[in-house]
């Protein structure tokens, strides 16, 4: 395995070790992403009332990409 290779899975690993307990997963994130964001441009605390889907949001890149571009399109609306 060269050094690169190396590197990429120790930050995966690191990733991995440090997940938050209350993540709740790519599905169920995934399964209130709308509601999230709808509560998120109305002013309110979405991290509050869903602290496990916003640990996730945080930790998951593809998920946290696809929370910001549903935000940008519900403000833009």
């Amino acid at each position: 395995m060269t050094n690169p290779d190396r590197l990429s899975v120790r930050a995966a690993l690191e990733r991995f070790l440090t997940t938050d307990p209350q993540d709740v997963g790519c599905a169920e994130a995934l399964r209130l992403l709308h509601v999230y964001a709808d509560l998120k441009a109305a002013g309110g605390d979405p991290e509050r009332r869903w602290p496990g889907a916003a640990a996730h949001l945080r930790a998951c890149g593809p998920c946290g990409e696809d929370y910001e571009g549903l935000l940008a399109a519900v403000l833009e609306t």
